[in-house]
């Protein structure tokens, strides 16, 4: 798959103790690679997107991350300011609890506050937290996702103890359908996991083991 596969992947880095060399770094593996972005918190859109923007690598950032739980309002200024400073790419967080309490209208309108900043400046991707719901949740919120104009699903943070799973790739692809992206990210680590996650419908891989899965190698992934 090659180079179709690397523009599959964000290159990711969104521990908390990333220092601005481990950035550097991933920057500079993302331009080498060709890979379809960079995925980091916040604080660092503004540097990758100097050290990027000479490539076709764009710059994918963090919202409401990890919990999900800062108010909609919090999420819609997080997400207009990344894109200020130069992100294409935003991966927002569900208020997960008011999912688990069955306020769908609340969950929904969180998301579009997202997507309402976002239109028409960058794709919005909605980690709905596959190892925090149940099946009928996940449906829920990949569904809610989906009426709300989002561009993806997303499975995980990679902060709530769970990543991808086959398994749940499948149900998200089922319940969007065929025209929504969908991205596998949390424990995808070789060129088979990746390779799997695909052929279950995946449409992006979130991993900070890129290179690896490229090269076909074992890799060690912390998101």
């Amino acid at each position: 798959m090659g180079q179709n596969l690397a523009k599959m992947i964000d290159h990711t880095q969104l521990k908390p103790d990333t220092t601005k060399e481990k950035i550097t770094q991933i920057c500079e593996e993302a331009a080498e690679y060709d890979f379809a972005s960079v995925c980091v918190n916040p604080y660092w859109v503004d540097y990758c997107y100097e050290k990027l923007k000479d490539t076709d690598v764009k710059v994918c950032t963090v919202i409401g991350f990890p919990l999900g739980a800062s108010t909609k309002e919090t999420k819609a200024f997080e997400t207009r300011q990344a894109i200020e400073k130069g992100a294409e790419e935003v991966d927002m967080v569900i208020n997960i609890g008011e999912l688990k309490s069955g306020n769908a209208e609340a969950v929904q309108s969180d998301i579009e506050a997202v997507v309402r900043e976002a239109a028409g400046k960058a794709i919005v991707k909605v980690i709905i937290e596959t190892s925090l719901l149940t099946e009928e949740e996940k449906e829920k919120a990949s569904h809610l996702a989906k009426e709300a104009g989002a561009d993806y699903v997303k499975t995980s943070t990679g902060f709530s103890g769970g990543g991808a799973t086959v398994a749940d790739i499948s149900l998200m692809r089922k319940t969007v359908g065929p025209e929504m992206g969908v991205k596998a990210s949390g424990g995808v680590r070789d060129y088979e996991g990746a390779n799997e996650m695909i052929e279950a419908g995946a449409t992006r891989i979130g991993a900070s083991a890129g290179i690896s899965i490229l090269k076909g190698e074992q890799g060690t992934s912390d998101y």
